[in-house]
């Protein structure tokens, strides 16, 4: 069940970076640093487009952080546990 709900949490944060195009510094876990606005997700990686238009596909395994440039408020849950 865990593990739902931290899919869940995760979906929802990619997802709202990516509607409201915040731009993103995503840290990988071999220190290398990209930036750029996610363009799209799935279960197993991200899309990020940099400035000058390029996508880049991530593996989720190797993102260590994902740092917006500014406070992203997420949607309120339904029903609070």
């Amino acid at each position: 069940m865990a593990s739902k709900e931290y899919n869940h949490l995760q979906d929802v944060f990619l997802n709202t970076l990516r509607k409201e195009r915040i731009p993103v510094s995503v840290f990988l876990v071999n220190g290398i640093k990209l930036m750029g606005r996610i363009e799209s997700f799935d279960q197993f990686v991200v899309l990020l487009k940099g400035q000058d238009q390029a996508a880049q596909m991530i593996f989720k395994h190797a993102i260590s952080t994902i740092s917006p440039s500014r406070e992203v408020v997420l949607p309120q849950r339904d029903a609070e546990a």
